[in-house]
């Protein structure tokens, strides 16, 4: 068996300072062999840019995820194409920048492959995460038995519906985007471990892990504002997957957060 550690979405400093504090220790005490942490919202809660992936790289980070947000920062979409770690969703349309899955090796050795898709619901028309899906688990189920999905969206339906469609075919699918974390956690027939959301990693005491006095005053004027990430109430959101390395099924899921202040 090996243990997977998500980390959900990484919110502005508050967020990248409880990585920075609680990933270590996390990894040490639940004895993790591999680590994914979704970084679409690092800086400053919009994106990333390379002085923080250079920042975050220091710490026992596989794999870097991410989302729609990871096109907000333009002076790092070439870095897209340069570092092979970070992903972004798979099922944007061919001629951007970047790639949509990896598989990287465990300290031990075990092949992981780590798939990003992106929701259609509520969000960009982009290529269908359940065909795409479909396209490239053909060629990593020949490189790896454990597959996990990031599956990027708005709607609860959707992850639902794409978690039941993989069923059996991959070994855990988890929900990103919506930062609310959920309490649904299980084992699917097929062997498939499924989370609608994970949560975001960052400040919760505000929206979804910026200034509440700005958003609120955005829902009551209904006009433009500014957002920046909240400050307080900071917890390191995500889950703990334990997969069997042979048959790439999962044997058990549990959600893990961790309050920093």
């Amino acid at each position: 068996m090996i243990r997977l550690l998500f980390v959900g979405d990484v919110v502005g400093n508050p967020g990248r300072r409880a990585v920075s504090e609680a990933l270590e220790k996390t990894i040490d005490r639940r004895k993790i062999d591999f680590t994914i942490v979704n970084i679409e919202n690092a800086a400053g809660g919009f994106g990333l840019t390379r002085d923080i992936y250079d920042d975050m790289k220091k710490l026992p980070i596989d794999v870097f995820s991410s989302g729609n947000h990871i096109w907000d920062r333009r002076d790092f979409l070439p870095s897209l194409d340069e570092l092979e770690d970070v992903l972004r969703p798979a099922n944007y349309p061919k001629g951007n920048p970047g790639h949509g899955s990896i598989v990287k090796k465990t300290a031990s050795g075990v092949p992981v492959a780590v798939l990003n898709l992106q929701g259609q619901v509520f969000m960009t028309n982009i290529d269908s995460p359940f065909r795409v899906a479909d396209e490239m688990l053909v060629a990593l189920k020949k490189e790896a038995a454990v597959i996990f999905v990031d599956f990027h969206a708005e709607a609860t339906s959707e992850k639902n519906a794409l978690g039941w469609y993989l069923d059996g075919r991959i070994s855990a699918l988890v929900g990103t985007h919506t930062h609310v974390p959920t309490a649904d956690e299980t084992i699917r027939p097929g062997g498939t471990a499924y989370l609608t959301d994970v949560g975001m990693t960052g400040a919760y005491e505000g929206v979804i892990g910026f200034n509440k006095d700005r958003v609120i005053e955005k829902f009551l004027s209904q006009t433009p504002r500014s957002f920046e990430p909240a400050k307080r109430d900071i917890r390191f959101s995500s889950v703990i997957i334990e997969i069997d390395e042979t048959t790439g099924k999962a044997a058990s899921i549990e959600r893990w957060q961790v309050r920093i202040d």
